[in-house]
């Protein structure tokens, strides 16, 4: 692999796609859409980067922004500390570094939410450090060119492929471009699923695994765990065209986040209207809606679902439903102001398919 490198490199240079990150390398661009790709593939980034870039600019913009907008901006693309580790790192660059982005890898790796994949991706594109990137699509081509079958999950597997790969990277500008060449490679050649493209490979020659045919046996990765499945009930209540939402505890799962009410377990439709009669409301109708199951890293929410109708006097009454501080929203607010996480969003898209009033919103 180590006389294959400047093939690799001519490769990625005639090949690379026009990623926007790309056609502008500044750290904070560079910064702002790795933080994105992790656990999101490229296509569904690229929009969320483009709206995340007009809204804030600059590491300034960012380091201000309000946490309601900021997680609005994330909305949809999850593990939303990560939204959260962003502006803490931004206040930090404009405090400690004023305003510029700090240039070595150690310095970089302080930062909160960075760590050491995103640390040397910055470092080495846009400041030129020789420190390898080891991700799922590197250390498949990796686990592949070497025809290696130690665990790609054990930390001690990534540690000596990066430190292998240390001793290869070239200097300078094309430290940079190895590690994308490495990921794109990954990405659009030695595929994660089906038959890699080994015809188009520009490690052909080298690759252990394409000689022996072994390249659909790896990488060897541990058996995945059964998650955990918890069940709920969610309350699609309604009153006067507003909609109950409750903000979610400061810590834990989806902590700070906008959701419709939710009940713990599958409730029927006779304890649904029981417990409303028992917060004090006044029922006017419910029915049932949709189902939907959402899956975490390491669990799966089950959850059912009741569209409700309920009569209250006066529209500044929020429903006393849970702890957590909740209120009325309409579907417009809940679209451009709420940021309301991904396993909620079907039940969102349900209300406003109901309603032929707001069809405008499902362009937004």
């Amino acid at each position: 692999m180590k006389q294959a490198v400047s093939t690799l490199i001519t490769w990625y240079r005639e090949n690379k796609r026009a990623l926007p990150w790309r056609i502008e390398p500044s750290p904070y661009h560079v910064w702002i859409s790795e933080i994105m790709l992790q656990q999101t593939r490229i296509e569904a980034v690229i929009s969320y980067y483009h709206r995340f870039i007009q809204e804030l600019p600059t590491v300034f913009d960012l380091a201000c922004v309000d946490e309601d907008k900021l997680l609005k901006l994330w909305e949809g693309l999850g593990y939303y500390n990560r939204a959260r580790n962003l502006k803490k790192a931004a206040q930090i660059i404009v405090e400690k570094y004023h305003g510029e982005f700090p240039n070595t890898y150690s310095a970089i790796s302080q930062l909160p939410g960075v760590g050491e994949y995103t640390a040397s991706a910055i470092a080495s594109i846009c400041f030129f450090e020789p420190q390898v990137t080891i991700d799922g699509n590197v250390l498949r081509v990796y686990m592949r060119v070497y025809e290696c079958y130690a665990n790609v999950d054990s930390l001690a597997t990534r540690k000596q492929a990066r430190q292998h790969l240390m001793t290869i990277i070239p200097k300078q500008k094309q430290a940079g471009e190895f590690n994308q060449a490495l990921m794109e490679l990954g990405e659009v050649i030695c595929i994660p699923r089906g038959v890699p493209k080994c015809s188009l490979c520009p490690l052909h020659d080298a690759c252990l695994s394409r000689k022996n045919h072994t390249f659909l046996s790896l990488p060897v990765r541990s058996p995945k765990k059964e998650k955990q499945v918890e069940n709920y009930t969610v309350l699609l209540i309604k009153n006067k065209n507003k909609y109950a939402i409750c903000q979610r505890a400061e810590t834990g799962l989806l902590a700070n986040m906008w959701q419709f009410p939710m009940l713990p377990d599958d409730y029927s439709q006779e304890e649904v209207r029981e417990y409303l009669n028992d917060c004090g409301y006044t029922v006017s109708s419910l029915q049932k809606a949709i189902s939907y199951t959402h899956t975490f890293t390491h669990k799966k929410w089950k959850m059912i679902s009741f569209e409700i109708e309920i009569e209250i006097e006066a529209d500044s009454m929020v429903p006393k439903l849970k702890k957590e501080k909740c209120c009325w929203a309409s579907l417009e607010e809940l679209v451009s102001k709420y940021a309301i996480p991904s396993a909620f969003l079907p039940f969102l898209t349900f209300l406003i398919d109901r309603d032929e009033a707001c069809l405008f919103l499902k362009e937004k």
